[in-house]
């Protein structure tokens, strides 16, 4: 089975190739930030962690973890930020890793993994390769703000809490820019490939 970690800038279209990986090459695809909602869902084993780190406040009227509330206690706050994430990311992780192994198990070809910390979480530890999604920061920052109606001030604190470009490419085995025309992003998608002989499908 082949492991693939996607990662990169927010607004980079990271999704975009995701959904090309599923449709044209059968790719199994773990969204990490999907899997940390599940482990901090009310029989998930960081949710007894987080609630005793944060509070019951934290807490909806159904028992579960209000994301927005905990979103808005963690967002801007490093320190609060660093405490959720060592709770939350090495259960993502093990999550991740007993999934890769039920998947092999069944015969699974491709794995992908994306996620914006693969690099900060060490996960070149599960992966064969990871790939770093690039697009240009003033495209990012058109994309964010067509798609989700961030404003400038909030871009600003997203691409700060990320590493930099030079950081991305120091850590990642392979490039892809998605910057220009979707064509191009899937020509550099296929040339990577070619070196597994994996092709897509029609």
């Amino acid at each position: 089975m082949r492991s693939i970690g996607i990662t990169g800038g927010v607004g980079a279209g990271k999704s975009e190739i995701l959904a090309h990986l599923e449709k044209y090459y059968g790719a199994q695809i773990i969204e990490a930030d999907k899997v940390g909602h599940l482990v901090m869902e009310p029989k998930g084993p960081a949710y007894q962690a987080v609630l005793e780190a944060f509070g019951l406040e934290i807490l909806g009227k159904d028992g579960a973890i209000d994301r927005g509330v905990l979103g808005g206690m963690v967002f801007g706050n490093e320190e609060q930020l660093e405490k959720l994430n060592k709770i939350v990311h090495p259960q993502v992780k093990s999550w991740i890793y007993r999934e890769m192994g039920r998947l092999r198990q069944q015969g699974c070809e491709l794995f992908t993994i994306e996620g914006a910390l693969l690099i900060e979480d060490q996960y070149e530890d599960i992966c064969q390769e990871l790939w770093y999604i690039h697009a240009d920061a003033d495209i990012r920052r058109e994309r964010l703000r067509a798609s989700r109606g961030y404003t400038d001030e909030r871009i600003d604190a997203i691409f700060h809490s990320q590493l930099s470009e030079a950081e991305f490419r120091k850590h990642c085995q392979a490039v892809i820019d998605n910057s220009g025309s979707f064509d191009k992003t899937c020509r550099q998608i296929a040339g990577l490939f070619d070196r597994w002989n994996l092709c897509a499908r029609p």
